[in-house]
């Protein structure tokens, strides 16, 4: 998989064992983010690899045909929970175990191995899931949602030591911790093989923007996103403009549709690009657009924001001012950010933004300095090991 943050976490998992920690990766089989199944292997089968050294354990999992709906989604999870559970007393007890949570399957099984195995246990936070569920539409019950964070709160705090990747996340699971675990601040890096990608191409920097802009969406296309909502009002603008849509996911398909049946040239689209294709287009195109549905407050960050200011890309946000990537925006200077009530003037903003053309590249690849792999797994690699020392002493 290449979409969400499974890159960066492949990156961190080989980047431990070359550090000389042994690494043991409990996951699914690939699926992510056009949400079906990419291997031949049986469903239900664990199945074992090795990739650099690193022994991997792939579990099965229902992936259901609408993870936008409520009910296929919680089937998912709790799939992915007893698939997992299969493993609970796989390879004895661990130094440390770190669990990786948007899924809250993967979390519970950590939680479970803690109340059993007594492992230290690092959660690393990459989605607030009971929060973008409410602000994504996937769960409209006020009853549920209340349950969902009720349940959050019980399954995040059976871990020793936090983790997220942004300041306004780290505000907001500050309010959710009981025990006042240590709470790091950990953001995602550029992967490597992208990196280098991005690195192989010339740089863009001083380059003006075209005529008519150059717009480019590449990632997951979700409920949490609000693309087809933003396509439908750009296409109202008279503006003159290129958008092209490169992505897959579970609302995926509702843009392809839009996208043809709208007959409007404007707009094009295409599936998910591998990282050499993904790197050209971030190469080609003026502005890299980021959406998020209002309300998402401080449930997650884009990991599509990294590659695209490493390119110097400039970036037009449409989301909350008030979340982690609107406030990042805004501090670091990357681009244009509108909110959603204020859309009506997109079209004066992105005329007048060609003044700050330039500026905004170059803050885009000063920024980027921020998300550099080395740095960000060196802080991993010395943050688990002083885990796994008080560990040991219990």
């Amino acid at each position: 998989d290449r979409g969400g943050g499974a890159s960066v976490f492949s990156d961190l998992c080989f980047s431990l064992q070359e550090l000389g920690w042994e690494v043991e990766v409990f996951t699914a089989h690939p699926y992510y983010p056009e949400w079906h199944r990419k291997s031949a292997v049986s469903k239900w089968r664990i199945q074992e690899e090795v990739i650099r050294d690193t022994r991997i354990f792939r579990h099965g999992l229902y992936v259901p045909a609408n993870p936008s709906r409520l009910f296929p989604r919680l089937v998912y999870e709790l799939s992915f929970l007893g698939s997992l559970c299969r493993s609970m007393f796989r390879g004895g007890r661990y130094d440390a175990v770190m669990v990786y949570c948007p899924m809250p399957g993967a979390v519970m099984f950590a939680a479970l191995r803690k109340l059993i195995l007594n492992e230290p246990l690092w959660l690393n936070v990459q989605d607030i899931p009971a929060d973008a569920a409410a602000a994504s539409g996937i769960s409209q019950s006020s009853l549920f949602n209340l349950m969902a964070t009720w349940t959050q709160r019980l399954l995040f705090n059976r871990a020793d030591v936090w983790s997220t990747i942004s300041p306004v996340m780290v505000e907001r699971l500050s309010s959710l911790r009981n025990r006042k675990q240590p709470l790091h601040l950990c953001t995602n890096w550029l992967n490597g093989s992208l990196a280098e990608c991005v690195k192989a191409l010339p740089s863009k920097v001083g380059r003006l923007p075209s005529v008519p802009l150059k717009l480019l969406y590449a990632g997951n296309i979700g409920k949490k996103q609000g693309l087809l909502d933003f396509c439908q009002c750009l296409a109202k603008l008279s503006m003159e403009f290129q958008f092209q849509i490169c992505g897959n996911g579970s609302e995926a398909s509702f843009i392809e549709k839009w996208v043809k049946e709208s007959g409007d040239l404007r707009f094009t689209f295409r599936g998910f690009l591998d990282e050499s294709a993904f790197s050209k287009a971030l190469h080609q195109t003026d502005i890299f657009v980021i959406t998020e549905k209002p309300g998402s407050g401080a449930s997650f960050i884009p990991s599509k924001l990294i590659p695209c200011i490493a390119s110097g890309t400039p970036v037009l946000a449409v989301c909350d001012r008030s979340g982690p990537l609107g406030r990042e925006m805004i501090a670091a200077g990357l681009g244009v950010v509108i909110g959603w009530s204020e859309f009506e003037t997109i079209e004066l903003k992105l005329s007048r933004f060609n003044s700050d053309f330039f500026s905004c590249q170059q803050n885009c690849l000063a920024h980027a300095q921020s998300y550099t792999g080395e740095v960000a797994i060196e802080r991993f690699d010395k943050l688990l090991r002083e885990m796994a020392s008080d560990g040991s002493r219990k």
